[in-house]
């Protein structure tokens, strides 16, 4: 199985609905570690992307992937905005001049984002960051690229959400959550779930 650009349009416009829907859980968990604007700034980021991708007619899956980036970095603001505008203008530069998007694809866009985030924030796997749940993910996308898109990201959205829960026993490196210490234990990273939510969804479009 593989995607052509206008299906990986409506996949992240599944994406964009789904971190929209999730604002209120999103803004608890970062209220649990921080200063609880991941949420809002997530919803702001995710509606600028339905506004670029709703009337798109995609030449190709790079321009889905970069234009999810440019609108997340423009409208969103703050470290979020650069990071996770980051994931998806990496992501998707890495997949120039490929037709579709298959688990090759899935497995060069997550290990471009993971370079990309870790480059801009300077943060590592154990930081207790959404690199926490990239990087379990990237790394699976690439043992799956044998395996169909659908079952690549069934094993990849799972990873994620492993590494969402992983960092439940980390202590915070980055971030106002530094400040609270051991007082982090037992909470996940907010950015590490809406990376969860992003593959789930992402999982569920290939398997409808």
């Amino acid at each position: 199985m593989e995607l052509k650009p206008n299906q990986v349009r409506l996949m992240m416009l599944k994406v964009a609905d789904a971190i929209i829907e999730a604002e209120p859980m999103l803004s608890q968990a970062d209220r649990d570690l921080g200063d609880g604007d991941h949420g809002l700034g997530m919803k702001r980021g995710m509606e600028a992307v339905k506004a670029q991708l709703e009337p798109m007619e995609p030449s190709s899956v790079e321009q889905v992937f970069v234009t999810t980036g440019t609108a997340m970095m423009t409208s969103m603001g703050g470290a979020s905005g650069a990071i996770f505008g980051t994931v998806f203008r990496a992501g998707g530069k890495a997949l120039a001049g490929r037709d579709a998007f298959d688990s090759e694809g899935l497995a060069l866009l997550l290990e471009a984002a993971l370079e990309g985030v870790m480059k801009r924030g300077g943060a590592k796997p154990g930081d207790k960051t959404m690199i926490d749940a990239v990087a379990p993910a990237a790394a699976k996308a690439r043992e799956s690229i044998a395996l169909s898109l659908t079952d690549a990201l069934k094993a990849v959205a799972q990873a994620a959400a492993d590494g969402t829960e992983a960092s439940k026993a980390m202590i915070a490196q980055f971030g106002r959550a530094k400040t609270l210490g051991e007082a982090c234990l037992g909470f996940p990273d907010a950015g590490a779930c809406s990376v969860t939510i992003m593959l789930s969804t992402m999982r569920d479009y290939v398997t409808a």
